[in-house]
């Protein structure tokens, strides 16, 4: 790798231990961690999304995470500016950097670049949030699958503001995001990416899923959305529309059940594990391993194939 940094990305749906296996990499290789997680940015919200409690991180520093109030909106150009300056730190103190990618937009953002994207058009975007509360979300998403049905598979229902953006930049460009997205960008220089993607069986990763929910439950999870809507935060607040925070949220106001509330999360989990999957299986050069970031396998291979490639 000589005149080239290395960087460790690992990337996988959730619950597939990209945490547990950044922190054995970071332990090991004189690492810190870039977390690339659209949830895990926002202040408050902090056990639906999956944050490495300070307890357990061992003394390893997470960065890019609780960068922003609720009520803030953030994008993957800004993303992609902080974790620069995340790098050139760690580049001058001689730290591998590792990224725990959850959300594949950001890091495309950051490893491939960005495109120049049509401005907004506060136009279109009030007539579609004037039809999406008329209609509901799943209208917008429906008509989202006409115009880009690429971007419609990757971008949850309920995401109204992804939704919007998305048939905003079709409307006005011509062209899809996707499409949009994949043409003028400046990918990320000086570095070479080692990519180590976790794939662990299906049924074993949804299983995986039902009790980390539980797990959260336990911790406090429900108790966190009620603290959430006694200090006032707004519903429309972008991090009440993260899986599990809206559905505890409707619970908590009588619309439905626990029971209710705990298969929807499960199923949008699962949803969105099969959607993280498909967007990673794009990366290129993946060194994919067929189980969770946990398991002392797994985390023997991880090391080898990165230590491998540093040295």
């Amino acid at each position: 790798m000589t005149g080239l940094a290395p960087l460790i990305v690992i990337l996988g749906p959730t619950a597939s231990g990209k945490s547990a296996l950044g922190l054995e990499l970071a332990q090991k290789l004189n690492g810190e961690i870039l977390v690339c997680d659209s949830t895990q940015l926002y202040r408050h919200f902090d056990i639906g999304t999956g944050k490495t409690p300070p307890a357990e991180q061992q003394d390893i520093p997470h960065h890019l995470v609780d960068l922003l109030d609720p009520h803030e909106i953030f994008t993957a150009g800004e993303y992609r500016r902080r974790a620069l300056e995340v790098l050139d730190d760690l580049r001058r103190r001689k730290k591998l950097p590792i990224i725990t990618a959850g959300t594949g937009l950001y890091l495309r953002a950051l490893l491939e670049g960005l495109a120049d994207t049509p401005e907004r058009s506060a136009e279109i975007r009030d007539r579609l949030r004037a039809s999406a509360q008329l209609h509901g979300a799943a209208h917008l998403h429906r008509l989202l699958t006409r115009l880009d049905p690429e971007s419609a598979a990757r971008i949850a229902p309920p995401d109204t503001q992804k939704i919007i953006r998305a048939i905003e930049m079709r409307l006005v460009a011509g062209k899809s995001a996707t499409e949009i997205h994949r043409s003028g960008r400046t990918p990320l220089e000086g570095y070479q990416p080692i990519r180590l993607g976790l794939a662990p069986p299906r049924e074993a990763l949804y299983q995986r899923i039902h009790s980390r929910i539980d797990a959260m439950i336990q911790a406090g999870w429900i108790e966190e959305v009620a603290r959430l809507v006694k200090n006032g935060i707004p519903a429309d607040a972008k991090p009440f529309q993260f899986i599990g925070y809206s559905e505890w949220r409707a619970f908590l106001g009588q619309k439905f059940s626990k029971d209710e509330a705990l298969q929807k999360i499960r199923q949008s989990t699962r949803r969105y594990a099969k959607r993280q999957l498909t967007w990673f299986r794009r990366e290129p050069n993946v060194h994919w391993l067929a189980g969770f970031g946990d398991a002392p396998e797994i985390s023997r291979a991880a090391f080898e194939i990165s230590n491998s490639q540093i040295s």
